[in-house]
């Protein structure tokens, strides 16, 4: 099969294109062809430098996390699924290519019937990021005031559509050029970052959720309610001893989640619950780009200039 492979750390041309060994399912596993992947902000990162994914040279060469197909054949355990299932869900490694066997009990779910694979695949990553940290740690509700920052990437389209699901009312943080196109999502207002500093226009939220890691706890602790909650995907550890005790005004407390360490059986609940979410229309997906799987190294290009709106999406063709 073909596969987009590197073997030592650097720019985006060590990732290529070559044929690989067919991977055959195991007795828990099932065996998916894969029709879209994505490129996550995280991908050029563990690409670059060692890191997560080895040290002395990568330790999974096949990157890729989120993925949409069909599943080909299944092990001799396997109960959740069937060959002919179309499914979309996400793993660590391993999607940057034509097929990936993923346990049964990985994080798989059934694509939403009326879901384009490329629809399907730019989902997974963002939106169980957004959920659980709104959900679980904000404990977000009907009414709330919410700010989003970094509300056009992939975790904070996401968040925009989740927070108005629970009756928010949310403000999207953006650049300029992604004011409206935030707005068309749900967002009741946006600020623009370039034109104005959200903490210095005296209003409070009860919820500041950082999708980006750019703005600190103390930094935003001044807009927030008495009780609000600060949430940040990418922690500073100055934030981590913070988060340990609310701060000295108020009951304000910052939060995070390792959504990634969850354990698969909360994540395929929460595809499960995203898939009805896309199938009433809370939730579209947002695809920024698009780029055949022999492009790759243009798309982590175009990714880690840190300007993309929502996803960017390959397509893993099989009949070349």
């Amino acid at each position: 099969m073909k596969a987009i492979v590197y073997t030592k750390f650097g720019p985006p041309d060590v990732l290529h294109l070559q044929e690989v060994e067919k991977p055959t399912p195991k007795d828990n596993e099932v065996l998916i062809k894969i029709v879209a992947t994505t490129v996550v902000k995280e991908d050029p990162d563990w690409r670059r430098s060692p890191g997560f994914n080895g040290f002395l040279k990568p330790r999974h060469p096949i990157l890729g996390q989120e993925l949409a197909g069909e599943v080909e054949a299944i092990g001799s355990a396997v109960t959740r699924f069937r060959p002919g299932d179309q499914v979309f869900g996400m793993g660590s490694f391993g999607a940057y290519a034509e097929y990936k066997c993923m346990p049964e009990d990985g994080t798989l779910a059934i694509k939403p019937a009326d879901l384009s694979y490329e629809d399907a695949a730019s989902i997974p990553n963002g939106a169980l990021t957004a959920l659980p940290f709104l959900r679980d740690k904000g404990r977000i509700r009907s009414g709330q005031t919410v700010l989003i920052y970094g509300a056009s990437g992939s975790v904070g389209v996401a968040a925009v559509q989740i927070a108005k699901y629970y009756g928010a009312k949310v403000t999207g943080v953006c650049s300029a050029a992604n004011l409206e196109w935030v707005k068309s999502l749900g967002a009741d207002q946006v600020i623009d970052y370039t034109r104005e500093n959200f903490t210095e226009n005296g209003k409070t939220y009860d919820i500041i959720f950082d999708t980006v890691g750019k703005r600190s706890f103390s930094e935003c602790k001044g807009s927030l309610t008495d009780e609000g909650i600060y949430l940040a995907t990418v922690p500073s550890p100055i934030m981590m001893l913070q988060a340990l005790w609310p701060a000295k005004r108020g009951c304000k407390k910052a939060k995070f989640v390792a959504a990634g360490l969850m354990p698969a059986s909360e994540k395929i609940k929460d595809l499960v619950f995203l898939t009805e979410l896309i199938e009433a229309g809370r939730i579209k997906p947002v695809i920024d780009r698009r780029y055949p799987l022999e492009q790759i190294a243009e798309a982590h290009r175009y990714v880690e200039q840190g300007h993309k709106k929502g996803n960017v999406v390959i397509a893993v063709d099989h009949h070349k």
